[in-house]
């Protein structure tokens, strides 16, 4: 359908076998757009936006782009309000990180005193019961805006920030990456369908430390290959898991991963990392989830850092979409994600 092609719809709505059928389908069919365009217009009306240029830039039009798969970003809602009495991150005014860029942090490792370990593991558990609260509402026909709101709603009952809201400028307070997303996904207004795969990713900061965690989730009823992807890239996480104890080297968390997902025709994606993280979001040490990576160094008690393997049914490789934060598997096939936050000891924080 020429119109369909126009508006960036689904290719799987939009195409017929013949002229002959498109022309019999026609009476029903052209009812697409305009609830399209009768979404748009009433999302516009209340503020919704296409996202750019990390969040920086909204747009009313969707943007021009060589999209890898089915799925099409939504416009997003405004960005959410943290009230004065929530302690906050240094980039939650301007969108700008301080501290973190030239912390000497960045190329060593921190060993946790005990009472910042301490911090971390009740920011984590924080962090957990806001993930559980988003979980609990996927379902069809739900929006990732809605999981947002709850993941924010959430964090803030418990007094904690949100850490992604407005680091680098990114407009939501948590990631949802849905199918071929590989992360980093902003919730907008689409509705979740049947069949989807949805990774929901939360991070807190609470008493000045972060606690950063995310799950993929099957979306009513999915498909062997879905959820044969996302039950391999659990068992990912927890054989790099058990692994972890003082004298590992972080190397061997890819080789871990990379056995694994290989032994069930998986890739595993190399463009992010697993990273250290306290009072910084994110600091030393990078921890790759392929192998043969060349991390430095080894683990030691008192460290804490995530571990997050991505791994894709397709290519291992990504892109970016417009709006510089949501990376695609580079081939449109789905890719699933899990993430703890660990203490170097051989415990999850």
């Amino acid at each position: 359908c020429p119109k369909c092609a126009q508006l960036k719809l689904p290719r799987e709505a939009a195409a017929f076998c013949s002229q002959d059928c498109f022309k019999a389908a026609w009476a029903s069919h052209k009812s697409v757009h305009t609830k399209v365009y009768s979404l748009t217009s009433q999302l516009s009306q209340e503020g919704w936006k296409y996202c750019l240029k990390k969040g920086r830039t909204r747009t009313m039009e969707l943007p021009r782009f060589d999209w890898t798969g089915p799925l099409r970003p939504f416009p997003i809602s405004k960005m959410r309000l943290v009230p004065d009495g929530i302690e906050k991150p240094d980039w939650a005014l301007d969108g700008i990180p301080k501290i973190e860029p030239d912390s000497d942090l960045q190329k060593r490792v921190e060993i946790k005193t005990p009472e910042q370990i301490e911090r971390m593991r009740e920011t984590c558990r924080i962090a957990r019961e806001v993930l559980d609260a988003g979980a609990r509402i996927i379902k069809p026909g739900i929006t990732t805006d809605e999981i947002d709101r709850v993941i924010h709603e959430e964090t803030i009952a418990r007094g904690g920030y949100p850490s992604p809201l407005n680091y680098h400028f990114f407009p939501k307070s948590c990631c949802t990456s849905v199918n071929e997303v590989i992360c980093h996904g902003i919730p907008d207004a689409r509705k979740l369908e049947d069949g989807d795969i949805v990774n929901i990713d939360v991070t807190v900061y609470y008493k000045g430390v972060h606690g950063d965690l995310n799950d993929t989730y099957f979306v009513g009823n999915v498909d062997e290959a879905s959820k044969q992807l996302v039950r391999c890239t659990y068992e990912c996480l927890e054989k790099a898991i058990a692994i972890v104890k003082p004298g590992v080297r972080f190397r061997e968390v890819g080789e871990v991963i990379s056995r694994h997902a290989s032994m069930s025709g998986l890739s595993v994606v190399k463009s992010y990392c697993g990273h250290g993280i306290g009072e910084l979001f994110h600091c030393a040490p990078n921890i790759p989830h392929y192998s043969r990576n060349k991390a430095v160094g080894i683990m030691k008690a008192g460290q804490t850092f995530t571990i997050e393997p991505m791994i894709n049914t397709g290519l291992w490789r990504d892109r970016l979409w417009p709006d510089e934060w949501t990376a695609v598997t580079a081939d449109g096939k789905r890719s699933a994600q899990f993430e703890h936050t660990l203490l170097g000891d051989g415990i999850r924080s």
